[in-house]
């Protein structure tokens, strides 16, 4: 993670990365629940990732990611790309506990995929945001923040 740029000093970075390391955090819960073989575990662990990663990925999509997508036009469409992935896989599991004998397996496989997408957020995306957004862009980011609120437990939920 990154650490050295100050970017985590941002309100709207600094919420975000919380968020990530609380998914971060629920991930190794996922997988120990793969290990002993609890599929409802699971997938009631991929409503919690949900919970945090909806308005988390409406921040940056409706908030950072415009703004940081005429410069860096094709990185965001991979990263929204990306995001999708992560929600159809975790949508699986959005009402019931999925009975399609591979969602264990392809639950892991998009969690490591978000792992990585986590990384390039927070080793690119973020630091790149510090250099290159403005207050005033850092107003709008904000606004998006508290018109969707927090998935985080103790947080304001929309």
């Amino acid at each position: 993670m990154c650490e050295y740029c100050g970017c985590q000093e941002v309100t709207a970075i600094g919420e975000l990365t919380r968020e990530h390391d609380e998914v971060v955090g629920l991930m190794a819960h996922v997988r120990a629940a793969h290990t002993a073989g609890d599929v409802a575990a699971m997938a009631e662990l991929a409503r919690r990732i949900s919970d945090i990663l909806r308005p988390h990925t409406a921040v940056e999509e409706q908030g950072l990611f415009p703004l940081l997508a005429p410069e860096f036009p094709d990185q965001v469409a991979v990263l929204c790309a990306e995001h999708r992935h992560v929600e159809a896989v975790l949508g699986a599991a959005a009402v019931t506990v999925p009975t399609d004998p591979d969602w264990p397996d392809a639950l892991l496989a998009v969690l490591q995929d978000l792992r990585v997408h986590i990384l390039k957020e927070q080793d690119g995306v973020f630091p790149a945001a510090l250099t290159t957004l403005d207050a005033t862009s850092w107003d709008t980011v904000d606004a998006v923040r508290a018109r969707e609120g927090s998935g985080l437990l103790g947080r304001l939920h929309r």
